[in-house]
């Protein structure tokens, strides 16, 4: 018959024993856990650093538990041995040894001094069973794991990419300077200043406040839940990335200079001659068309020209920040420039362009008279005749120059009508119409 206490039925020999290597298996992976913790990198970092913030507060309160655990580990490790003891005094143990065993393996053997815990009330001691030691110690392992994981993981993944980018932003700023961006004088010179600061700020706030740079889940109680917050650091890489894109583009220009400057000069003297087209064009039509309503041909883009001059100067002093955006936009404008010019030119000649249609037109249907044998037609000689004279003197008016050809070609068709009953009459109707005409060209009038 088993005896019974206040924890309960005695337990057997073989119970004990089991219990016991549950026990020893047990304090052999709490004490492999404590060394590993006391090793672990995240946490001598932590004993060494100037923490501020978060970080701060929570490792004021995280290593009094370390110390505290190892307390705890202490009486854990001299209530197993005593256990142990205890059952290896006989092979065989007594039914007292027995009760003695199972109060040590199962009641509340353990009494700890008050160690200040920041849980539960103060007192002066307490007595708990090996189980609830054990709970107790893996909520503090837990809370004491999750600071120092999450402060090594910040330090392990931020610093050193910080780092790598302050490298690189040394690199962008030697190079920076090379070409004149510098700041105060130039947006990227300014920006790199304010990157440089940037990431001076970032890397001392990652070193002293690691936790309030982690987003997620504990490392600990979460493998993968977590990362480092890279927010502000991404953020800075990108700035980074838009300023040396931006150097780059300065430095094309110093390798382009000279050509892109030459293709400028090229495209505003096209413009110029294209003007000056124009404006002699207009000359011409206002002199050989009459009643033409001809636009007005602007002056050569004087203030390109100072633009140009400017960003000559520009290369001259190697001023390579400053003639980027000025070449960039003296090219689009002058592109429309020439553009402009064209346009005119197109716009002034227009009623060139018309006379010399109408031209083309009535020569046109006379190689047509003349292939069916009909050029010499006293109708169609005296309309062509007409036409001619009003496309080929000036001023030429062509609305009715325009009427004129339009006469001469319905009478080219009708005059290579093929024979027909009533043809005669045709001819007769034609020899009218010449008879009015000319009666027309006697008065001065337009036929």
């Amino acid at each position: 018959m088993a005896v019974s206490g206040p924890t309960g039925p005695a337990l057997s020999r073989e119970e004990a024993d089991r219990a016991l290597a549950r026990l020893g298996a047990e304090h052999e992976a709490v004490e492999t856990s404590l060394l590993a913790l006391q090793d672990h990198a995240g946490r001598r970092l932590l004993e060494g650093a100037e923490l501020t913030g978060a970080t701060r507060s929570r490792w004021e309160a995280t290593e009094p538990l370390i110390t505290l655990l190892w307390t705890y580990f202490d009486a854990y490790t001299a209530a197993l041995n005593q256990a142990r003891e205890l059952r290896a005094r006989r092979r065989w143990p007594t039914q007292g040894e027995l009760a003695d065993l199972t109060e040590l393996l199962r009641g509340p053997c353990v009494t700890l001094p008050d160690t200040g815990a920041p849980t539960g009330p103060a007192v002066l001691s307490e007595r708990l069973s090996l189980q609830e030691l054990v709970a107790r110690m893996n909520g503090w392992y837990a809370r004491a794991l999750d600071v120092v994981v999450t402060a090594d993981a910040v330090w392990s993944a931020l610093p050193a990419r910080i780092d790598l980018l302050s490298a690189e932003l040394a690199r962008t700023r030697s190079l920076a300077h090379s070409v004149g961006v510098r700041p105060g004088e130039h947006p990227a010179g300014d920006d790199l200043e304010r990157i440089t600061r940037e990431l001076t700020a970032l890397r001392a706030e990652v070193i002293s406040d690691p936790l309030s740079f982690w987003s997620g889940a504990s490392p600990s109680s979460a493998p993968g839940g977590g990362r480092p917050d890279t927010e502000r650091y991404d953020r800075a890489a990108r700035a980074l990335e838009d300023v040396r894109r931006e150097i780059e583009a300065v430095l094309a220009v110093r390798q382009d200079a000279e050509q892109r400057l030459m293709r400028l000069r090229d495209v505003l003297s096209r413009a110029d001659r294209t003007l000056t087209e124009a404006r002699q064009a207009r000359g011409e039509v206002l002199a050989k068309i009459a009643a033409s309503v001809v636009p007005a041909v602007t002056g050569p883009p004087t203030a390109l020209h100072e633009q140009l001059a400017a960003a000559a100067d520009y290369r001259r002093h190697a001023q390579w920040h400053r003639l980027s955006p000025l070449l960039d936009s003296l090219e689009r404008r002058a592109e429309d420039e020439l553009l402009r010019a064209r346009e005119s030119l197109t716009a002034v000649t227009a009623p060139l362009a018309v006379r010399a249609e109408l031209r083309g037109r009535l020569d046109a249907y006379k190689a047509k008279a003349a292939r069916h044998g009909m050029a010499e037609d006293p109708l169609l000689v005296e309309r062509y005749d007409a036409a001619r004279r009003m496309l080929w003197s000036a001023p030429c008016d062509l609305l009715a120059a325009e009427q004129a050809v339009l006469r001469y070609q319905r009478a080219t068709a009708e005059v290579l009508v093929p024979q027909q009953p009533g043809h005669a009459d045709h001819r007769a109707d034609h020899r009218a119409d010449l008879r009015t005409d000319r009666r027309a060209d006697h008065r001065g009038e337009p036929s």
